[in-house]
């Protein structure tokens, strides 16, 4: 009795780390691309749409280039790529380091791209795809946080970043458990998820600012380098002088009972 007793209180502090409700499932294996490759919009563009990509792992030099650049072409932008939709069609955006290591996605642009829900109207004020180059700096330093801290990167999640920047849109000053779960469900993410919140005055460094908070708050540390997580959704919102920054995590493994 008081082994089981341990074994109940040890799960309940555990619960206190992540605000997504989450039981664990059975482990199953997935292979990974040696390197990773996601669009932050997702897999379809309108013509003259622009969307990040985001490559991993971090802090390695890469070169990008797409198999149709009258399609879809690429542009670097400080230390960021972009993908810029020209005409209807698909290209693969393939990103390759000095070890000869490749990964891909492929995008498609205009009426060629299968339809796909638009996003649940939940009265949010602003874009699901605003702060773009906010959001993408901020993943980057998540992931060389955990890459410094001994776990794998974490992939982007097209669902949880829209779920993040729905619940920062709504400018939470604390944690909203059941709004939080339904964001996620209502994005199409349908596991469990843990998720960090932090709110500052001002707009300089944001995505360091963020970042750094959670790494000096032992509860929203542990949740941002959680081995059990394999994807990351990421949202931001400024306003008047005021930046509120989400992070959600993936866990493929549990269940958000709001599905």
């Amino acid at each position: 009795m008081t082994s089981m007793k341990k074994r109940i209180s040890a799960a309940l502090t555990a619960a206190t780390l992540t605000i997504g409700l989450t039981i664990p499932t059975m482990a199953t294996e997935t292979s990974r691309e040696s390197i990773r490759v996601s669009s932050y919009k997702g897999s379809t563009l309108e013509v003259e749409e622009r969307s990040g990509i985001i490559i991993g792992p971090s802090g390695t030099e890469y070169t990008v280039t797409s198999s149709d650049p009258d399609t879809v072409a690429v542009e670097q932008v400080l230390t960021f790529w972009v993908a810029v939709a020209k005409a209807e069609g698909t290209a693969e955006i393939t990103a390759s380091n000095s070890a000869g290591e490749r990964g891909s996605v492929t995008l498609t642009v205009g009426s060629a791209a299968p339809i796909t829900p638009e996003p649940p109207d939940s009265g949010d004020s602003s874009d699901l795809t605003e702060n773009m180059e906010i959001r993408q700096e901020m993943i980057r330093l998540i992931n060389q946080t955990r890459k410094d801290n001994g776990v794998s990167e974490l992939s982007v999640n097209d669902a949880l970043m829209n779920a993040a920047q729905a619940c920062s849109n709504r400018r939470y000053t604390w944690h909203h458990a059941p709004e939080e779960s339904q964001a996620a469900v209502d994005a199409g993410y349908p596991y469990g998820f843990g998720d960090n919140l932090t709110v500052f005055t001002g707009t300089a460094n944001a995505a360091q600012r963020a970042v750094d908070n959670w790494i000096n708050s032992p509860g929203h540390f542990q949740t941002m380098i959680d081995p059990r997580c394999d994807c990351i959704g990421v949202g931001v919102t400024q306003h008047d002088g005021i930046t509120y920054c989400y992070m959600f995590v993936g866990m493929p493994n549990s269940v958000n009972f709001y599905t």
